[in-house]
């Protein structure tokens, strides 16, 4: 019963990147050929036709493009979880979807999709001649690396998991409908919600629904939501960041076909000569790559870096509200030495560290485009989608 409820650690976040993971997804390059002239439509009758859509089937093209203003962080995750797929290694020759997917992180990328419905998904990462490509089907995930020709199993995922998780259908692969409702769940009074006009998104009419903050504080500038006027089918979602420069995320169609795609289109049958590893096996190393990491790294483990979720074994509280929200943790230990890290690890922290200091002590500010994080010398944490300044006040009035 077990195998039969398992919910897959591979099930792509579209967002993204450790403590940003849950606010980031996938982006676009769409053709803008004029914007088309559609009838008047409210923020609220948009909202309505987003949540009135149900398009359970489609297949097209995805560029996401991605800068959350880090250095090589996909080859610091790849490594990581490559390492966990294979005992060792840089991840490129792992067809673990823990290792793969962390391209996403940043850079652009071309992607094919196909959907039908919750049983079946399909996702391929295109890179050059080189191809990766993931697939969901009925409860087994299969996964093919070109590059080292090796394949990755897993058997045993629902895709009705009920109260354990949503379904693997609901996120692989992720989505900018995805990644709308998430935005809309979360607005409040703190946010002003209006449509900017129309746009032309993979040759379909759109209307752009433009989300932003009210508060002062956030690193958000706005949210972008480019809505099919026919379906309310969210086709592209851009992020921008109040550091200006590019959209630290814009996902979107290029191509997109909302026919049923062919069953054929979800079979897969292993390549000649592949290497085929099991879930279990992967997600096994993976627990032997945390403990490495806490051996040599103290609470470094705890923050997710190995491939395991949270920030340690404290409680999380939640300091004010809206898009200024804190999350503050104290993990009860002091706040590891970047030092001792192991060499990649080292190097990564260093390039985005920046020392601080006020009532609460001293610590380090690790900062993104669009998520900051402070670690106090003993042990806590802070981390939300607002300013460095933002952290340091919330740690001294927590004093």
């Amino acid at each position: 019963m077990a195998a039969q409820r398992k919910t897959s650690r591979y099930v792509v976040p579209v967002a993204v990147a450790g403590i940003a993971a849950a606010t980031i997804g996938l982006v676009p390059a769409l053709a803008a050929s004029g914007d088309p002239d559609l009838p008047e439509i409210t923020a609220q009758q948009l909202i309505e036709k987003i949540a009135a859509s149900d398009t359970q089937t489609l297949s097209g093209t995805l560029k996401v493009s991605t800068d959350l203003g880090l250095p090589a962080f996909d080859g610091l995750l790849g490594g990581l979880a490559g390492g966990a797929a294979q005992g060792g290694g840089e991840g490129e020759g792992s067809a673990d979807p823990a290792a793969q997917l962390t391209k996403l992180v940043s850079g652009t990328h071309t992607l094919k999709i196909a959907a039908d419905g919750p049983e079946r998904q399909k996702l391929t990462l295109l890179d050059g001649k080189e191809q990766y490509s993931l697939v969901h089907n009925g409860d087994e995930v299969w996964a093919y690396d070109s590059r080292s020709n090796e394949v990755f199993h897993e058997k045993g995922v629902d895709a009705d998991p009920g109260e354990d998780g949503p379904a693997p259908g609901k996120e692989l692969p992720a989505s900018p409908k995805d990644l709308a409702d998430e935005v809309l769940k979360a607005a409040g009074d703190t946010t002003s919600i209006t449509v900017g006009g129309t746009a032309n998104v993979a040759g379909r009419d759109a209307y752009r629904l433009v989300i932003e903050p009210k508060q002062q504080g956030s690193t958000v500038d706005a949210i972008t939501i480019a809505v099919d006027a026919a379906t309310g089918t969210p086709l592209k979602f851009t992020l921008d960041s109040t550091s200006g420069g590019k959209p630290v995320l814009d996902a979107g169609f290029t191509k997109v076909d909302f026919g049923r795609p062919a069953a054929s289109e979800f079979d897969f049958t292993v390549p000649k000569g592949a290497k085929v590893t099991e879930g279990d096996d992967v997600e096994a190393s993976h627990k032997d790559v945390e403990k490495d990491l806490e051996k040599e790294f103290g609470g470094l483990g705890d923050l997710g870096l190995g491939g395991a979720g949270g920030f340690g074994e404290g409680d999380v509280n939640v300091i004010g509200e809206g898009w200024t929200s804190i999350a503050r943790l104290d993990s009860g230990a002091p706040a590891p030495k970047t030092d001792e890290a192991p060499k990649e690890v080292q190097g990564f922290l260093d390039s985005l560290g920046e020392k601080v200091s006020g009532k609460f002590g001293s610590g380090t500010v690790f900062k993104t485009k669009i998520v900051n994080a402070l670690m106090t010398d003993d042990g806590k944490v802070y981390v939300g989608a607002v300013t460095p300044e933002a952290l340091v006040d919330a740690a001294n009035a927590a004093e």
